[in-house]
């Protein structure tokens, strides 16, 4: 193979027509766990807010971040993660799976403060709709990750799903099963036993789930040589629900008061069969339909995902002194053979009734090795860390002609390819946070990281190499208005590199009418962002509004064109620019002692800068309103009614646009027994859940539809081991069964014992 070693730019950038690099630095953090419900640890010195609950009604606020608590969802105990995610104020999660936070799906998911494997690339989107809701305690927004916060998938805000952790002595159990319409069911089980200085938790948790879906595409294409508009058509209909398994446990042990030790696995997997029909009409400029076929395609295969992790704790003999060792590993492979069937009605050209087959495994693997050291210094709080890390992407796609008749099988070249990726990633940073005065407090922080990759696009026989450094600042302010008021500022500089699938310049086939590919010339995104925030009361309930800013230098955007008559090609490209401003305000609290309100907003402006295949460069902005309103309604004692409004405002998508999106979801508990719950819930009540894109260029017009399953009712038990429910007040002991006595691993030094402010390497 041909050895090209690619050079980049100080900022890490890369260019390249013939070879695909991917760019992407790998993230390290781990942040804070919030406490259950009950008052959060002692703050930090520089953070002037005073110390409040993570109770069920409303979110913390922290220096450099957000904590929002979703136990208290009703619908948590038959809900998936991507449903939970669907409660935290600007946060948007669409049926597929994919995830947008202020409009923006540039976002980095965490678990535990540490990058999975599972939450990557397209295994995203099937983990959060496999992933069970009733396994996360809160959900941290960081907007402007700091210092101490890596490039991981895209370099752009953090989403952090803090699972559960009990740490007190004894243990408590939790059993859910639930069934839904259409064959739908799902059931869990977990549970935690601490008794002196060991502590052990674990769950387990099946889905038989899915979302049917429906789609309508009406496009037209410019006919160059006519100067009119040729119309083309596709309908779709997809039917396949999945089966998904997870796994998980860890054991703790205290050594002593200041050391402990504690230890993780996990595994997750699911099918990936599916069945779906497609319509294609194509037209010419004269109005004449000249091809109509069937597509049907036969899909199967399976995801596998695993992850194993160990840590080691140590509290220090000064006050808040910390170290924090970490070894994480992870990887995720998804499978899938997908059989085609074309048959004509009218044929373009020559076409044939065929049949094909398609075999893509795409496979990733990270090695995340961390270290953190806190320690009070000079009247603040200094924080060092470290990140070692490995990350291994493959994508391997096999496409095979098969011929009707005969069934003999030939592989198209044009459509195949393999493609390696192996980065190398070093990281150091420190950060120093301290009390200015009595009123101001501030966090300052550096990261330094060094990237080395390698890249072996087998196919095209070409292997390519770089390495480059780059530098990440971060500062953070905190002003203390009065007992119940605080200021918050923050800036941050962000690096977003392209990631394989970005860079690597193979088509790949999606449908008749449409295949993607990534653009080796892809240069990183940087982005600057800007936030104040103020908090206070409104009329005994907790309020915020925050303003922000962000602008995106070289921003990575959808690009399409034409490469045949009507085969639609969807690639990346650096657009001049784009922008980002808003106004985010939530209201949480208690309206009567039965009734509780959550609700947020974002007022948001966007601009875009992009490119179309004639040439012609345009500028859209975009003004939208998103919102989340949710109702908890205490009927009385045994009862509980939850209605949760979910509101996406329009967003820019490449060339086009996404159209605003509303859905109404209704949840009810009832217990039967202090132990014993019987749940319903009633996901997007009217039916009116649909994602709907639309582009309108010089050469291209188009309007694509997909509308899933529609109203969903599913009906469940949760059961508890112990004598407290499930609906148990603020500051009531967990449910829990075994001998009381003995420390669990939630004493000194033990995991997540820590207060606010997020550990990473």
């Amino acid at each position: 193979m041909q050895k090209i070693v690619l050079c980049c730019l100080a900022g890490g950038s890369l260019l390249s027509a013939n070879t695909a690099v991917q760019a992407q630095t790998q993230a390290v953090v781990t942040a804070a766990t919030p406490a259950k419900a009950v008052p959060v640890a002692k703050v930090p010195a520089a953070d002037t807010t005073p110390s409040v609950s993570v109770t069920a009604e409303r979110p913390t606020g922290r220096i450099d971040r957000q904590v929002y608590d979703v136990k208290s969802d009703v619908s948590s105990t038959n809900g998936t993660a991507a449903d939970a995610l669907n409660n935290v104020p600007s946060v948007a999660v669409d049926p597929d799976g994919t995830v947008s936070l202020r409009g923006s799906s540039n976002v980095q998911i965490l678990i535990d403060g540490k990058p999975s494997a599972m939450l990557q690339g397209d295994s995203r989107g099937a983990t959060l709709n496999a992933m069970a809701a009733d396994d996360i305690e809160s959900v941290e927004v960081i907007n402007n990750p700091g210092a101490q916060f890596g490039n991981e998938a895209g370099g752009g805000p953090i989403l952090n799903l803090v699972m559960r952790r009990n740490r007190k002595p004894g243990g408590f159990a939790t059993v859910n099963a639930n069934a839904g319409i259409a064959g739908r069911y799902n059931t869990s089980t977990s549970g935690t036993y601490n008794e002196g200085p060991w502590g052990f938790q674990g769950g387990i948790n099946f889905r038989h789930d899915g979302r049917n879906s429906t789609g309508e595409t009406s496009r037209e294409r410019l006919d160059r040589q006519t100067g009119a508009f040729a119309p083309s058509s596709q309908s779709s209909v997809s039917n396949g629900l999945n089966d998904s398994l997870g796994v998980n446990g860890a054991v703790n042990y205290n050594l002593g008061a200041s050391d402990t030790l504690a230890a993780s696995v996990s595994y997750n997997g699911r099918s990936n069969d599916a069945r779906s029909a497609d319509r294609y009409i194509n037209g010419d400029s004269l109005g004449n339909t000249i091809g109509d076929y069937v597509r049907s395609t036969l899909r199967n295969g399976d995801s596998r995902n695993y992850s194993w992790g160990a840590r080691y704790d140590h509290k220090g003999e000064l006050p808040g002194e910390t170290l924090k060792i970490d070894l994480r590993v992870s990887s995720s492979d998804n499978e899938n053979t997908s059989d085609y069937a074309n048959v004509y009605a009218l044929a373009t050209g020559n076409a044939q009734d065929s049949r094909a087959r398609q075999h893509s495994d795409t496979g990733n693997r990270i090695i995340d090795f961390s270290g953190d050291y806190e320690r009070p210094l000079a009247g603040g709080t200094a924080k060092l860390g470290y990140k070692v890390a490995d990350n291994k992407s493959s994508f391997d796609t096999l496409y095979t002609d098969i011929h009707p008749s005969s069934l003999g099988e030939t592989v198209n070249a044009m459509r195949s390819n393999r493609f390696e990726l192996d980065e190398r990633t070093i990281a150091l940073y420190g950060s120093y946070q301290m009390r200015l005065s009595e009123r101001w407090g501030a966090l300052a922080g550096l990261r330094a990281e060094y990237t080395d990759l390698d890249v072996r696009q087998i196919t095209g026989g070409i292997e390519a190499g770089n390495s480059y450094v780059n530098y990440i600042p971060s500062l953070f302010a905190t002003y203390k208005v009065n007992d119940e008021s605080n200021l918050r500022f923050s800036y941050a500089h962000r690096i977003r590199r392209p990631n394989a699938g970005d860079l690597n310049p193979y088509v790949v086939y999606r449908d008749e009418f449409n295949v993607s590919s990534g653009n080796p010339q892809l240069r990183p995104t940087q982005t600057d962002s800007f936030e104040v925030g103020y908090e206070t009361k409104l009329f005994g309930l907790e309020s915020s509004l925050r303003g922000y800013h962000r602008r995106d230098k070289d921003a990575i955007v959808d690009y399409r064109y034409f490469i045949s008559d009507n085969v639609l090609l969807t690639t990346r490209e650096n657009g001049a620019g784009s922008h980002a401003s808003g106004l985010e305000f939530s209201l949480s609290g208690k309206l009567t002692p039965s009734l509780t309100l959550n609700t947020s907003g974002n007022l948001a402006r966007n601009q875009q800068t992009s490119q179309d295949d004639l040439g012609n460069r345009s500028t859209r902005t975009v003004n939208s309103l998103s919102g989340r309103a949710r109702l908890n309604y205490q009927l009385n004692p045994a009862n509980q009614l939850q209605l949760a409004l979910q509101m996406q405002g329009k967003t820019l998508s490449g060339q086009g646009y996404r159209s605003p999106n509303n859905t109404l979801n209704m949840s009810w508990r009832h217990m039967l027994t202090p132990q014993l719950n019987l749940v319903m819930n009633v996901t997007d009540v009217f039916s009116t859940n649909k994602m709907e894109t639309v582009i309108n260029s010089a050469s291209l017009r188009e309007t694509s539809t997909r509308r899933f399953d529609g109203r969903m009712i599913y009906v469940g038990l949760s059961y508890r081991l112990g004598g407290a429910s499930s609906a148990a007040k603020e500051g009531e002991r967990e449910p829990r069964f075994g001998p009381p006595g003995g420390r669990g691993p939630g004493g000194p030094g033990g995991p997540g014992s820590g207060g606010p402010g997020g550990e990473a390497g």
